[in-house]
């Protein structure tokens, strides 16, 4: 294997959002250094990095910029153009590579290379015309999803259509979003999970535990982890995630989204060759956070252990926490036993904006998870109600 990446060398970082604040943070403490490419100058990434590239993540020469001061290049958001993800490529390693971003950040080439790799995934269409949706409807039953083919996130960019009409009205309006869409089957869900999977440089792979997710108007709201499945379960959730990250030849890290459907029957649904939401409870919880093995990844440092010290509960804080009258009550949350917060920097609270999250470690998952949403609750913004379902 080749030597890592000297300690004191520079990590550019595409996106400065809080997923590449969390990555400048892990990086500075194992020594090395962060230079941000983002429009904002005062993103949440760019307030701790050591500098920054105040740039648009579709701008090649802002990414040739930053790959001038720096020895190599990871992303924090699928959001980054093809174009100028290949534009840092050519000075320095990226990692993922481009090719995997090609394959990602657009739902068509994801779920037929995942059809390809003999993987489960919902039936799926594409769809670029009405001729080609009036298609599609005599052979996937109704209900169904259709979403754009590229960008969207916390359930934008789709709708769920239960007659041809609606499919339609949908397809009308998300065609002006974009020219591609996509005709998904409606799975029958029981549990969203997770798996964050890592590969180095030299093909090391390990794998988080799988979490179980919960969703609120296509946001996520809480993780669980470990997730409450069965061993069978969980050993073929990281069986299918470990097969995807070999196939890619990815370094750095894969989340890879799953629902559970009822059967007992696992289904794909989507890829993130990044940190995720789901894996800030490894912060707290694990050996080594998603994010200290991202900076491990891509410098050629051994992986870390992924070990689960401790069951943890992550629940996030949106911008509708701080529409009231008063500021949110961080104080009163964090008298909660076993609460942390972390907040990411953001200048402007929107409804629906991830703002930030508690995460609750505990011996005992349900424990953690009622003094999560406890924490939560006491923020006095609008979260009242204990679900510990």
């Amino acid at each position: 294997m080749a030597a890592a990446l000297p300690f004191g060398s520079t990590i550019g970082i595409m996106g400065g959002g809080q997923l590449g604040r969390m990555v400048a943070l892990e990086a500075r403490r194992l020594g090395y250094r962060t230079c941000v490419l983002d429009p904002d100058p005062t993103s949440p990434g760019g307030q701790v990095a050591d500098s920054s590239v105040v740039g648009s993540l579709s701008d090649p020469e802002a990414a040739r910029e930053l790959a001038r001061r720096v020895q190599v290049v990871t992303y924090e958001t699928e959001n980054v153009h093809l174009r100028t993800a290949e534009a840092a490529e050519a000075l320095v390693p990226l990692y993922p590579s481009s090719t995997v971003l090609h394959i990602t950040q657009n739902r068509i080439r994801e779920k037929t290379f995942l059809a390809r790799l003999g993987l489960p995934v919902p039936k799926f269409a594409p769809i670029r015309s009405t001729e080609a949706l009036g298609d599609a409807l005599r052979w996937m039953p109704l209900p169904l999803v259709m979403k754009t083919s590229s960008g969207g996130y916390d359930g934008k960019g789709q709708a769920i259509v239960h007659t041809p009409e609606e499919a339609e009205r949908a397809f009308v309006r998300l065609a002006a979003l974009f020219d591609t869409l996509i005709l998904e089957e409606l799975v029958d869900v029981t549990m969203e999970l997770s798996v964050i999977c890592a590969r180095g440089v030299d093909g090391q792979i390990v794998c988080y535990p799988a979490s179980e997710n919960r969703h609120t108007n296509g946001i996520l709201d809480v993780t669980l982890a470990p997730a409450r499945v069965s061993p069978s379960i969980a050993s073929q959730a990281r069986e299918y995630a470990v097969k995807i990250v070999q196939e890619l030849g990815l370094v750095g890290l894969l989340a890879v989204e799953m629902f559970l459907a009822r059967g007992e029957r696992l289904v794909i649904n989507e890829l993130a060759p990044r940190p995720h939401n789901s894996g800030h409870y490894t912060l707290d919880s694990c050996a080594t956070s998603q994010f200290e093995q991202l900076v491990r990844a891509i410098t050629r440092l051994p992986l870390g252990t992924t070990e689960l010290y401790m069951p943890a509960v992550m629940v996030n804080l949106l911008g509708d926490l701080w529409s009231g009258a008063c500021p949110p009550n961080f104080p009163h949350a964090l008298a909660v036993p076993g609460v942390r917060l972390y907040l990411y920097g953001k200048s402007t609270a929107l409804p629906g904006r991830k703002m930030g999250h508690l995460c609750c470690v505990s011996h005992s998952l349900d424990v953690a998870l009622e003094r999560a949403l406890e924490a939560r609750s006491r923020t006095g913004a609008g979260y009242a109600t204990l679900d510990t379902r």
